[in-house]
Order: structure tokens, then C-alpha cells, then sequence
């Protein structure tokens, strides 16, 4: 889910990528060493950075800016688009299992109108997964098992499914939240240029991307200089960005293996229906 945190850490990143864009072992677009943390300084360290020409940049919730804004339907929303890695590949009256058994999977055959399933474990392998279906169907009909392959003699019709979990996801509130951005630098040039760089970058995308899929758009609320009263070495600028972002949470849901399947066996006069 995004938290406020979130939104700080985006901005630290996302600011980092417009005065490093080459990264931070190449120098800087401003031409001088930045810091780009979340917080408030502290004096000394502040001090020394400026003395030795480095920039600070820092991201601070800006509690007079916040907002309630949501209005959005709840709805469950697939974050994900799981691959099963298991298979099952059915001819006739047998069925293989093959492939890896990751968690997170369940494999299932249905014969005529038996269903059998197997949530995957912790060191499953298809010769497992095949013999645990297969105990399963031993205790409603006939039923052999060699290896990963399931034969089910005078059976009609054999199916084999694998599903996956899915993740998704639900946004449960939205907020529009001040951020405060604080250029501290040793001179007023170099104040002004980085500011210019940073506001630009921000203003130009809208989105900030966000650590659980989602996005807050960024809208400018207003910048103000700093040059009374302040150290003879700084000279600082802020610049408040109102960031609306979602909280949400994330669920791992079971995809249905069957449902209410109907199917005609080969050799039938009538279609079956699972639930008969």
C-alpha cells in the first residue's frame, strides 16, 4: 500500500534521476554534489555541506496541505497476471503432469463428472502432485499412477487445469498531501538553477510513480525564497507539491479451477454437467 513514507521516498528518487541522470557515480546536471534526503538537516551537517559548496535537497510533509479527496469505487482491481508453471496435458484416459510446482498454484483433473484438486507445497514435484491427484480419484474409481502420468481406465472425459494466485488490488481512501521540497545551497545562483531543474521534472511528468503500482499526480502549490535572516552561506528555496495518491491494500485471491463445467464425453448420448 502507498503511504505518505512512499510518496517520500518516490520524490527523493525521482528528483535523485533528474540531477543524476547519468547516476550518482557521474557528476550532477547542476554541476556540484547534492544530498537528496527525507527529513530536516541538522545545523552542523548543514554547515559543513555548505562551507564545502555541497546542495541539500530535502522532502518534508507539509501538514497545513491535506486532504480527504476520495471518491472512487472500492473495486477489486488484478494487480498481476500470474503464469502457471505447472501443466497438466491430458490424452485419452491419462494425464502428465509437468513442469515446476512453485507455490502459489493448484492443479486439478476432472474425470467424467469427478473433480480432484492439489494445492501445491513446499518441495512439490510433478511426480508428487501426480500422485496425490491420483490418491484423490483412487478413492471414487479406478485409478494408476507411474511417474507424473495418471491413467484412469474406461474413463469418458479427462480434464487438466492448472490455475494460479492472482494479487489484487483495492484502494480503501485517497489524499491530497502538501510535500515541501527544500533546496539548501552555498550561493544564489546555484539555488536558482537547481530549482529550475527540479520544478521543471515535476511539472513536465504530473505522475509520481509509487512503490505499489500506483500513482499521485503532483500539482504545484506555491515556492518561496529564503534570503533574510539566514546564514551568510545559505541560500534556500521551497517549493510545496500537492501530491493526490491512494492507500491501498493488497489481497492474494485463488483463481476457480472449475466451475459449473459442462462437457460432452466422446462417446456420450448426453452432455454431463459437474455439479450432477
Amino acid at each position: 500500500m502507498a503511504d505518505q513514507s512512499d510518496v517520500e521516498v518516490a520524490l527523493v528518487q525521482a528528483i535523485a534521476t533528474v540531477l543524476y541522470p547519468a547516476g550518482t557515480s557521474a557528476p550532477s546536471a547542476v554541476g556540484a554534489q547534492c544530498r537528496i534526503f527525507r527529513g530536516w538537516p541538522t545545523a552542523t551537517a548543514l554547515n559543513a555541506d555548505l562551507l564545502a559548496g555541497v546542495v541539500n535537497i530535502t522532502i518534508f510533509p507539509d501538514g497545513s496541505h491535506q486532504h480527504d479527496t476520495t471518491r472512487y469505487p472500492d473495486d477489486l482491481k488484478l494487480t498481476t497476471q500470474n503464469i502457471p508453471t505447472l501443466a497438466i496435458n491430458t490424452i485419452g484416459t491419462t494425464a502428465t503432469v509437468s513442469g515446476v510446482a512453485d507455490l502459489g498454484q493448484v492443479a486439478g483433473i476432472l474425470v467424467d463428472n469427478i473433480a480432484v484438486v492439489h494445492r501445491t507445497q513446499s518441495g512439490d514435484t510433478p511426480d508428487l502432485v501426480a500422485a496425490t491427484l491420483g490418491a484423490y480419484l483412487r478413492t471414487r474409481r479406478l485409478t494408476t499412477v507411474a511417474g507424473a502420468i495418471i491413467t484412469i481406465p474406461n474413463a469418458r472425459a479427462v480434464i487438466g487445469r492448472v490455475v494460479c494466485d492472482q494479487t489484487a488490488q483495492r484502494e480503501i481512501r485517497r489524499q491530497r498531501q502538501g510535500f515541501r521540497v527544500t533546496m539548501w545551497c552555498p550561493n544564489p545562483t546555484l539555488r536558482d538553477l537547481v530549482a529550475r531543474f527540479i520544478d521543471q521534472a515535476l511539472a513536465d511528468s504530473n505522475w509520481l510513480a509509487l512503490p505499489d503500482g500506483t500513482a499521485g499526480f503532483v500539482r504545484t502549490a506555491h515556492s518561496k525564497v529564503f534570503d533574510q535572516s539566514q546564514n551568510a552561506n545559505l541560500y534556500r528555496r521551497d517549493i510545496v507539491y500537492n501530491i493526490e495518491y491512494p492507500t491501498t491494500i493488497s489481497l492474494t485471491l485463488p483463481s476457480m479451477i472449475f466451475g459449473n463445467l459442462n462437457f460432452a464425453p466422446a462417446d456420450a448420448g448426453s452432455v454431463l454437467t459437474l455439479l450432477a
